[in-house]
């Protein structure tokens, strides 16, 4: 599974411009931005286990609202195809019915008919993928609230991409360690 504001994934940059000392350099550029009281805070936190609950009830949240969206857009898609084979059924009715000499100017009209449905496609298509972004948005800002208020270090609503970053690292290291949890059948802190 992935961490609830996946959209935003960025791949973190070294701040110091070397090569990293392991294969897994975004762990370490990860650890060296943490601090002590940050990563002790984080440890307190997760304590108790509400956070790990918080943490998967954000993440399902999250997967419904990516699959309404999805089927929203989706749903668009099919309508777009309809309408399409609709005008080409209408286009393909009116060149049998045209008498010959009439076939030039019928078909510049259906050019023109045609054009303007994709001019209207595209312009709902890109409507609904600006709703989806805004939506998803807002779903950021309400986990980084959500954790914020549950006291977890690290969270605050931001949209500044180094710090989002920082934040789906802080959630890995969190499902990480509550996946470990669960495996040995207790809390893992």
């Amino acid at each position: 599974m992935q961490a609830p504001w996946t959209r935003r994934r960025m791949v973190p940059g070294s701040r110091s411009g070397t090569t990293s000392c392991c294969r897994r350099c975004r762990a370490c550029s990860f650890q060296q931005r943490l601090s002590y009281t940050t990563l002790s805070d984080l440890a307190l936190a997760l304590l108790d286990g509400t956070v790990f609950e918080i943490v998967q009830g954000l993440l399902e949240i999250q997967h419904l609202t990516e699959k309404s969206l999805y089927n929203q857009r989706l749903r668009l898609q099919n309508e777009h195809r309809v309408l399409r084979q609709a005008l080409r059924q209408k286009h393909q009715e009116a060149q049998q019915a045209c008498r010959p000499h009439n076939v030039p100017v019928l078909q510049a009209a259906q050019q023109r008919e045609q054009e303007a449905l994709e001019h209207r496609i595209r312009e709902e298509q890109q409507a609904m993928d600006q709703k989806i972004i805004l939506e998803l948005d807002r779903k950021v800002a309400d986990q980084q609230s959500t954790l914020e208020k549950a006291g977890v270090a690290g969270f605050y609503v931001t949209t500044n991409p180094q710090e989002l970053t920082l934040q789906m690292n802080l959630l890995e290291l969190i499902r990480k360690l509550q996946q470990r949890g669960c495996a040995a059948g207790k809390p893992a802190l």
